[in-house]
């Protein structure tokens, strides 16, 4: 297995990682600055009113989106799997 072969396979690897992770955390992300526009407006400093909405959103996303990315790992998974026999000399 050549150099050039591991870097394409950990490159696809990120690849993927990110086009999952991506709407979870932009979800998550836009939850996060709407609750703090929201408490800077209201000057209300509660700590724990950021993480529950998080988590909803987290979960709803997860929901949401959750058969697309896990069409995304079955697909680069077959791939992986059936490009095996070139990863053996």
């Amino acid at each position: 297995m050549g150099e050039g072969l591991v870097l394409d396979v950990a490159q696809q690897a990120l690849y993927t990682i990110i086009l999952i992770s991506a709407p979870i955390l932009g979800l998550a992300l836009l939850v996060g600055l709407l609750v703090s526009i929201f408490q800077a407006t209201t000057q209300i400093q509660e700590p724990t009113l950021t993480f529950i909405p998080k988590i909803l959103a987290v979960l709803f996303s997860i929901i949401v989106f959750g058969p697309w990315m896990l069409g995304i790992i079955i697909d680069f998974t077959t791939r992986l799997f059936g490009n095996i026999n070139s990863f053996v000399f």
